[in-house]
């Protein structure tokens, strides 16, 4: 692996400022390609056309189509990370805030279910080679749930029903790119799994009435 064309990661020294206009030149390209046609659209050598890199140069920076989409998906949440940022949810509560987070950004990728069904599948075949790819959406995915909670040093118990809410957030965007989910059962479902942020947070927790 040339120094020019290594990718950052854990351990390895920050991209050069041309190195990360490389890197952004093919996680566009990468992007491009599945809006326009999923999964089986993004092929090695064509994202290396769009971005205008030798096809070795696209290897030594993402080893497979894998890392690659799995790499999108955190460039994708990183770009809703910042939106949100910007326009942060208007909720009382910690879990209205979660819940209305977590539905922008599905919307976000519903407007592109070609792109959002190609990162996700490339998550779902994802082996341990790309792990360090998976935790790093995993950890963006948290950082995004716990800006909207208000939370800087979350409990282990909290981070625990973080951890349930993302994996809900994922299963609920698989059953709805399948077609066996409404955006309606999604809003509830996240809704519903967002009270474990009510339940988990520190203090008397919420009393509900009797029924009589």
């Amino acid at each position: 692996m040339t120094a020019e064309a290594k990718p950052s990661g854990p351990g390895s020294p920050p991209l050069t400022e041309r190195q990360e206009a490389r890197r952004r030149r093919i996680l566009h390209a990468s992007a491009q390609l599945a809006c326009r046609g999923g999964f089986d659209a993004v092929q090695m050598r064509e994202v290396a056309e769009a971005a205008g890199v030798a096809l070795g140069t696209l290897y030594r920076y993402f080893p497979s189509k894998i890392h690659l989409l799995v790499a999108t998906m955190q460039d994708q949440l990183q770009h809703m990370h910042t939106t949100l940022r910007k326009r942060p949810p208007g909720g009382e509560s910690a879990a209205d805030r979660v819940a209305e987070t977590l539905m922008r950004a599905f919307r976000a990728l519903q407007r592109e279910p070609h792109l959002a069904d190609a990162m996700v599948r490339a998550l779902t075949f994802a082996d341990r080679s790309v792990s360090p790819e998976v935790d790093t959406v995993s950890r963006q995915t948290t950082a995004i749930i716990l800006d909207a909670m208000g939370l800087e040093n979350p409990t282990p118990e909290q981070l625990s029903a973080v951890r349930v809410i993302e994996h809900t957030w994922h299963s609920a965007l698989i059953t709805w790119l399948s077609g066996r989910a409404s955006i309606a059962q999604v809003k509830i479902d996240i809704e519903t799994v967002c009270r474990l942020i009510e339940v988990t947070s520190p203090g008397p927790r919420p009393t509900r009435p009797r029924s009589s």
